[in-house]
């Protein structure tokens, strides 16, 4: 049996869940409201405080469905009542960013233009410095997605270290060229 299926979730007190008659779990919380739709095969139980999931055989097919569903629904719940976050680092001389405007992220990064970044709906950015980005939301992926469209701008290089990079990123250094022996 999955290890990761098999385990029971417990649902907090400032969550509203339903699961509806075509499979579509929905859960509501202070931070929003998301959904996900059950695949067949695999059932899903709210009994008190807790969520079983279960599946239909040992197929190779809902194994794999079965601690999957587990996960997304875990990472729904949780998103709607504590959110994800990811902090991101510039490094560089002049790199910054500036989230005061309400529809896009500004930033600065070594080109000869500004770069507008267009806010998601459901994402929000802080800036507590010029050099850090702290981008949150209910949604892990969405907030993973965000975050990595945000670094691809301009990655961390080996030399210098300079670009984008997670707060807990280590960047591989390189030396450089050395001179002559």
């Amino acid at each position: 049996m999955s290890q990761i299926g098999k385990k029971i979730i417990e649902i907090p007190k400032n969550a509203t869940l339903d699961l509806s008659s075509d499979n579509k779990f929905t859960a509501k919380g202070p931070l929003g409201e998301l959904s996900y739709t059950i695949m067949d095969g695999i059932s899903l139980v709210i009994k008190d405080d807790t969520i079983t999931i279960s599946r239909k055989n040992d197929d190779k097919k809902y194994r794999e469905l079965h601690g999957l569903t587990r996960s997304l629904i875990y990472n729904i719940i949780v998103g709607v009542c504590e959110g994800y976050k990811k902090e991101l680092n510039l490094v560089g001389v002049g790199y910054t960013a500036d989230a005061s405007n309400k529809n896009f992220l500004i930033l600065n990064l070594g080109f000869s233009h500004p770069i507008y970044f267009e806010k998601p709906d459901t994402i929000e950015f802080e800036t507590p410095n010029t050099t850090t980005i702290i981008i949150k939301g209910a949604d892990k992926q969405e907030v993973g997605e965000v975050s990595a469209k945000i670094r691809s701008l301009r990655k961390p290089e080996p030399y210098k270290g300079k670009g984008i990079k997670y707060s807990d990123e280590q960047v591989r250094r390189k030396a450089g060229k050395t001179v002559g022996a």
